[in-house]
């Protein structure tokens, strides 16, 4: 035959054959690139051993059986669909032998698995590394008996040659794979763990898992434990969104890889009956639980059109990646869960400020005998700070200044109470010591841990312009009078604190021109930059240089030095300044 009379003149000398392995030897070390290094054995054999038809099948340890890598001549239909197993076929039995089988004539042997009608001769020759199997050389030729017992040793010596060097570039090609597959990983677990939008984030994902495994359909279920259901949270088919149906815990392949906490796949789910169809033409599957703290928060599903498509690499490349993933949409889910919760809470505080602004009115306060402007700024969104004006049928004005313990909505809530019990109990309280402790009384009755009332009670009566001041560890007022600063001295036990206690009265006789201005602890108690406090001597200096001015102007004066020793108060800040008429 030809093809065996040029590879008889070629290697005419032992010599010359030695040259040609050597050379075979040297062009399979070139590369450790996988393509090009079967693409460089195909030439070779080529050059002494001409085919029709070329493939070198490469076996797989997991699914044992061999599949064509490079092919020269074959169907692409062929080339992307052949599976075959060992002892199957020409190649399946030099395979499960591992030596060498020459077949002369395909049409007599029923081993012969048919690729194309017009092929004749079959040459199948094992290739094997650290004593195991690396695939085989497959030649097939249009000639009856086209190679000869010459020609199968020559390409038994070629193939050991090359296996070494076929198995050597897997394995560097499995290893960069997965090196590659850690990097993006890495890359991946940064950029996903940075996103807390959860649609923003569902879109990364399916673009990142679309990057290491080409789907056909992917979905996300979370783990509803009170419904006992896995719940979809997003799912994808060819690119689209689609909506499918909620899967029972326990049912499906999604609810056996939650109830196993491990990687599920299978490779033909028309086999398995644990599959719930939830896409036309899904032959294969992989489930992936989602992690957190221990604790099944949801699975990552991805299916394909194609039996067998998932690998043992994809198992470990979602394996690696799921901890992320669930750690970041568990991340996102708080995320909106807090963002939902400060919206409704930022609602009730608008609520409250609305509310506020009708119990506090911050405004010229209408009182007989006095000009009176009021001033609250609170320091967060609603106030602790209360005041009230109580008009008496006796023509006397119950004047109430004070301050809750604590800040915010608790401190708002309190204040709330304590305003409905002094409107409820000034009209009926003859003097302010005994408002005070009726108030004391009537918090105690009511006694919220850690929560008091600092409260100043002012009787007056403008016919005589006469005051008569109670105090429950409040700020005394400051009295100015011609530009200078009155001492007067009230004392007496928060309400709410201690019950059967007794309060002091400390009269006043006011005169036309007096400024009386109380004043929440925010205003002495501010602080500036380097940590210093206002304090009471500040706003005196201020009260005596404007007590001349008008109640409006005074307040305004004291804000603008409190806004330039500092703009940053930490405490509410209230004022309410009266002048004598």
């Amino acid at each position: 035959m030809q093809a065996t009379r040029k590879a008889t003149v070629r290697f005419r000398e032992r010599s010359e054959l030695l040259d040609f392995l050597l050379e075979v030897a040297g062009l399979t070390a070139q590369t450790l690139e996988l393509d090009s290094l079967l693409h460089n054995v195909a030439e070779i054999v080529q050059r002494v051993l001409p085919y029709d038809l070329f493939a070198i099948l490469l076996f797989h340890d997991k699914r044992q059986d061999l599949r064509i890598r490079y092919a020269v001549g074959h169907r692409e239909e062929v080339v992307r669909n052949l599976s075959v197993a060992l002892g199957e076929g020409v190649t399946g039995a030099a395979a499960l032998r591992r030596e060498p089988v020459l077949v002369g004539d395909v049409r007599n042997d029923p081993r012969y698995l048919n690729t194309l009608d017009a092929v004749r001769t079959e040459l199948a020759v094992p290739m094997t590394a650290r004593g195991k199997l690396v695939g085989v050389i497959d030649l097939q030729s249009t000639r009856v008996n086209a190679y000869s017992e010459y020609d199968r040793a020559l390409l038994r010596l070629i193939a050991a040659r090359v296996s070494s060097a076929i198995d050597n570039a897997r394995l560097y090609r499995r290893v960069d794979r997965q090196n590659r597959t850690l990097k993006t990983l890495a890359s991946i677990s940064r950029e996903i763990s940075s996103i807390l939008d959860l649609n923003e984030l569902l879109r990364k994902i399916v673009s990142t898992v679309r990057d290491l495994i080409n789907y056909d359909a992917f979905s996300i279920l979370l783990v509803d434990q009170e419904a006992r259901a896995l719940r979809h949270l997003f799912s994808i088919r060819y690119d689209q969104r689609v909506n499918v149906d909620n899967v029972p815990l326990g049912k499906g392949i999604t609810g056996a890889a939650v109830e196993s906490r491990e990687v599920i796949r299978v490779h033909d789910t028309m086999k398995d009956p644990r599959y719930i169809a939830s896409h036309p033409d899904i032959r294969s599957e992989m489930a992936v639980p989602l992690i957190v703290q221990d604790r099944v928060v949801g699975v990552m599903d991805l299916e394909s059109d194609r039996v067998g498509y998932f690998t043992e690499d994809h198992v470990r490349a979602l394996a690696l990646l799921a901890p992320q993933v669930a750690a970041s949409l568990e991340n996102a889910r708080l995320y909106q869960e807090v963002a939902s919760r400060e919206r409704r809470l930022e609602e009730d505080l608008q609520a409250a400020r609305e509310l506020q602004r009708v119990l506090l009115p911050d405004a010229d306060l209408e009182i007989a005998g006095l000009e009176a402007v009021v001033r609250l700024r609170p320091a967060r969104e609603i106030s602790g700070d209360i005041y009230d004006v109580v008009e008496r049928r006796d023509g006397q004005t119950v004047i109430a200044f004070g301050d809750v313990s604590g800040k915010g909505a608790a401190a708002a809530l309190y204040g709330g109470l304590m305003s409905g019990l002094l409107r409820t109990q000034a009209p009926r309280r003859r003097t302010p010591a005994e408002l005070m402790k009726s108030l004391n009384e009537a918090l105690v009755e009511r006694k919220v841990d850690a929560r008091y009332v600092t409260l100043c009670v002012l009787l007056w009566e403008p016919a005589a312009r006469h005051l008569v001041m109670a105090n429950a560890g409040a700020l005394p007022p400051m009295i100015c009078r011609g530009g200078e600063i009155l001492k007067l001295r009230v004392e007496g036990v928060p309400l709410g604190l201690l019950d059967t206690r007794e309060y002091e009265e400390v009269p006043f006789q006011a005169e036309a021109g007096d400024v009386l201005v109380l004043y929440s602890d925010g205003i002495t108690d501010h602080l500036n930059a380097a940590g210093t406090e206002f304090g009471r001597g500040r706003l005196a200096q201020v009260v005596r240089a404007h007590c001349h001015k008008p109640a409006e102007e005074i307040v305004s004066a004291i804000f603008s030095e409190l806004d330039k020793f500092s703009q940053t108060p930490f405490d509410d800040q209230t004022l309410l300044v009266m002048k004598v008429r």
